[in-house]
C-alpha cells in the first residue's frame, strides 16, 4: 500500500457505544490534539475501511493510520495509547504475542453491541471533538 495522505486518523464504528467512548477517551487525553477521527459510517470512513479491507457494513476492527502505516485490532489500540501522554507504558504490551492480543480484541469486538449496546445513529460529538472528525 502506498502512503495514505492523512496521518493520525482513527477509524471507528460510530454506532458502537464502546467505540464512541474509546474516541472520547482518546480525545480527552490527546492534549496535543494529534489524532483525528472518522466513523466508518461516513463517506471518508467507508472509503478508508474498504481500502484496508474492512467491511463498512460490519466492521470487526478499528484502525489507526500512524506514521503512514495502518494498524488494526490490538496493534491499533496499543499504537494509539502509546502516543498519549502518560500512557507510553502500554508499549510493554506489544511483548504479548499478537495472536493472543488479537484473540482478546476480536472477542470483545465481536460481542461489543451485546455487551455495551449500540446507538440508533452515529453518535454526534460535541463541538470541540467535532472539529477533529473527518467525514
Amino acid at each position: 500500500m502506498s502512503k495514505w495522505p492523512d496521518d493520525d486518523v482513527i477509524l471507528y464504528d460510530g454506532v458502537c457505544i464502546f467505540c464512541s467512548r474509546w474516541v472520547r477517551f482518546v480525545a480527552a487525553r490527546d492534549t496535543a490534539k494529534r489524532f483525528r477521527f472518522t466513523p466508518v459510517q461516513s463517506e471518508y470512513g467507508a472509503r478508508l475501511a474498504r481500502t484496508f479491507e474492512i467491511d463498512p457494513e460490519d466492521p470487526d476492527t478499528n484502525a489507526v493510520l500512524h506514521g503512514g502505516e495502518v494498524f488494526m485490532k490490538s496493534d491499533a489500540a496499543l499504537t494509539v495509547l502509546s502516543q498519549l501522554r502518560g500512557w507510553n507504558w502500554v508499549r510493554a504490551l506489544f511483548a504479548v504475542p499478537k495472536p493472543l492480543r488479537d484473540f482478546v480484541y476480536s472477542l470483545v469486538a465481536h460481542n461489543r453491541y451485546r455487551i455495551f449496546g449500540k446507538y440508533d445513529a452515529c453518535f454526534v460529538p460535541d463541538a470541540e471533538l467535532r472539529a477533529r472528525v473527518l467525514e
